[in-house]
C-alpha cells in the first residue's frame, strides 16, 4: 500500500455566477491537468437569499457531466427535453449533457434561508461527448452510508467503498464520490484506486492529511531534490486538498471532527477546449457548438 502525498491545498475563492449567485470556487476554468477528469468544483453555500435566489437561468451544456449535491435548501431544475424536478437536502443529480441540452437551476433556501450544495463538472472523453443526454436523479434515501466502529461514516454517492456501491452508475470517468465524516481526533485510512486522480474538499471542521509517520498537520508540499522536508498545516472549512499518486488517503480529524467530500476519477488525458459550460477537444468543435446554438440545432446534435 502507498499513501497519497498532498500536492497542494487552497481555499475556495469567492465567485459570482449565473444571475448573481455568490459561491466559492475550489477550481475551474484553468489548467485541467491536475484535476483531470474534473473541470470545475463550486460550493454554493449561503444564508442570505438575496445572494442566491436569482439562480442560474437557461444556459447550454455540451460535452460534460454535471453533478449537483444538495445539503440544505432545494434546487428547482428544468431542461429543454422536458425534464423537471426538485432536489432537496441529501439528493443528487448526475446530468450527462452529451451532445447538448439547455438547462436552468433555481436554488431556494430552507425555512431559515440557508442554501448549501456543491456542483462538480466532469469531462467526457471525445467518444462520448456527442452522446444522448441523460439524467440520474437520486433521492437521499437511495444513497447508502457505511459506518465504521470508530464512528467514521461514509456516504457513497458513486463508486464502491468498503464493499458497498453507490447508486450512480455508467459514468465515463469511473468516479468515486464520497461524503466522509471522521469523528474528532480519529485517524482514518481510506482506499482510493491508484489509477484515479483524487481530491478532498473540507466543508465542516478541520483535518490533516498525512502518512502515519509524519507529525500532525497537512502535508502541503515537498521540497525539491532529495530533501524530505515537508511543510505542514491544518486544513479547515472550504479547503481543497489535492493528492498525488498512491492507493490510500490518510486523514486525521481535528478537535471538531471533519466532514469532507472525497472525489476520484480516471484521467481522460485529452485536449480541453471550453466556452463556459460547453467543453470539447478543439476550438473548431467549440465554434461548431456556437453555430448550432445560433441556427437552432444545438439540442438535436451534430450534423
Amino acid at each position: 500500500m502507498s499513501i497519497r502525498p498532498v500536492t497542494r491545498t487552497r481555499t475556495a475563492i469567492p465567485t459570482i455566477e449565473g444571475a448573481g449567485v455568490h459561491l466559492r470556487r475550489a477550481f475551474g476554468f484553468g489548467d485541467t491537468s491536475e484535476t483531470d477528469p474534473f473541470l470545475l468544483f463550486d460550493d454554493f453555500r449561503n444564508e442570505r437569499p438575496a445572494d442566491y435566489l436569482a439562480g442560474f437561468p437557461w444556459h447550454p451544456h455540451r460535452g460534460i457531466e454535471t453533478i449537483t449535491y444538495v445539503l440544505a435548501g432545494t434546487v428547482q431544475h428544468e431542461d429543454s427535453l422536458g425534464n423537471s424536478g426538485r432536489l432537496g437536502g441529501g439528493d443528487v443529480q448526475w446530468m450527462t449533457a452529451g451532445r447538448g441540452i439547455m438547462h436552468h437551476e433555481m436554488p431556494q433556501g430552507d425555512p431559515s434561508g440557508r442554501m448549501h450544495g456543491f456542483q462538480l463538472w466532469a469531462n467526457l472523453p471525445s467518444v462520448h461527448k456527442m452522446t444522448t443526454p441523460r439524467y440520474q436523479d437520486v433521492a437521499s434515501k437511495e444513497i447508502p452510508t457505511v459506518t465504521d466502529d470508530d464512528g467514521t461514516a461514509v456516504r457513497i454517492i458513486c463508486g464502491e467503498f468498503w464493499g458497498t456501491r453507490g447508486p450512480v452508475d455508467g459514468i465515463a470517468a469511473e468516479p468515486q464520490y464520497l461524503d466522509v465524516w471522521v469523528p474528532p481526533g480519529q485517524r482514518k485510512v481510506l482506499p482510493v484506486d491508484t489509477y484515479r486522480s483524487a481530491f478532498a474538499y473540507i466543508f465542516e471542521g478541520s483535518a490533516s492529511f498525512r502518512d502515519a509517520s509524519a507529525p500532525f498537520g497537512v502535508l502541503t508540499e515537498q521540497t525539491a531534490g532529495n530533501d524530505d522536508t515537508l511543510v505542514r498545516e491544518m486544513s479547515g472549512n472550504r479547503s481543497l486538498v489535492m493528492f498525488g499518486n498512491g492507493d490510500e488517503v490518510v486523514v486525521h480529524a481535528g478537535e471538531q471532527g471533519v466532514r469532507f467530500l472525497l472525489v476520484a476519477g480516471r484521467p481522460i488525458q485529452e485536449p480541453v477546449a471550453w466556452h463556459g459550460p460547453i467543453v470539447m477537444n478543439t476550438r473548431e468543435e467549440i465554434q461548431r457548438a456556437m453555430a448550432d446554438l445560433r441556427d437552432g440545432t444545438f439540442i438535436e446534435g451534430a450534423r
